[in-house]
């Protein structure tokens, strides 16, 4: 099967970002994209610190955030605005107002009995625009059972799209973690690939090698595999989506469409 388009875009764009410019061209290049995308730096290095447009991306805090004291709350993983959010029925979320999908097509054979688990649960829906810091967290404690990466288009996750492409998500590269919180309840992360750069890091499995030639889904299983709440396991090379789901009454959401949060922000109370 050939690359799609948007995979190819998206290696080419790659290789500019992750290309290490002489200092002076390098530090128009990330002035620029400061300038032009309105970063806000103030938490971070100043630009022309990082030797490529990846790494600027990728830019990790100079001082650490300070995450609530209270162990029961649910928190933001990223810096994002949130799309949609809302109860899952009849196996079925929303990329956007309006627009539905299979959540069992989202996260593919692997993870079927999960689809049941979270049934009447909560979904939301966080994006990540170019401009945002790109490094995803744990929003609570979480076992991590299983990670699949399942290999698709690089089609953009911007409102235009999400309003008018039908089934977005499940067309688009993908990586799902199905995972246990310590009351036993079932929580789903779903890291959605998107243009440009379309890679997807995971820190504790590095065999998953996002708009690369793999064409068939990778599964992967872990033992005891927990990781805290706050815990950076990854980032996007560029703007993205995460998608979580929850397993009825494990959490209590307060959150809206359109909100704008912050990586440990309250976004309302684990049960």
């Amino acid at each position: 099967m050939k690359k799609h388009y948007t995979s190819i875009l998206s290696l080419g764009f790659g290789k500019f970002a992750s290309k290490a410019f002489p200092p002076i061209i390098q530090h128009i290049i990330n002035a620029g994209y400061v300038k032009l995308m309105g970063l806000d730096m103030s938490e971070f290095r100043d630009p022309s610190s990082y030797k490529t447009l990846n790494k600027l991306f990728t830019r990790a805090f100079e001082i650490p955030r300070v995450l609530p004291k209270d162990e029961n709350a649910l928190i933001s993983g990223v810096d994002a605005l949130i799309t949609d959010a809302g109860t899952i029925v009849e196996g079925k979320a929303y990329q956007i107002k309006g627009m539905h999908y299979s959540i069992e097509g989202l996260f593919g054979a692997y993870h079927k009995d999960a689809v049941q688990e979270v049934e009447g649960g909560e979904f939301i829906n966080f994006y990540l625009s170019p401009k945002d810091y790109h490094r995803y967290h744990m929003p609570m404690d979480l076992q991590v059972l299983s990670l699949t990466h399942i290999p698709g288009k690089l089609y953009p996750v911007n409102f235009p799209l999400l309003r008018n492409k039908k089934d977005l998500f499940i067309e688009n590269e993908r990586v799902i973690l199905e995972c246990k919180d310590k009351k036993g309840n079932t929580q789903m992360l779903v890291l959605v690939g998107a243009l440009n750069v379309g890679k997807m890091l995971v820190t504790f499995e590095e065999h998953v090698q996002t708009n690369s030639d793999i064409r068939e889904p990778q599964h992967y299983t872990y033992d005891n595999l927990w990781l805290s709440r706050g815990e950076m396991f990854g980032w996007f090379e560029m703007g993205s989506t995460v998608l979580t789901f929850s397993q009825k009454g494990s959490i209590f959401p307060e959150v809206a469409i359109n909100q704008k949060v912050s990586f440990g922000d309250i976004l309302g109370k684990v049960l």
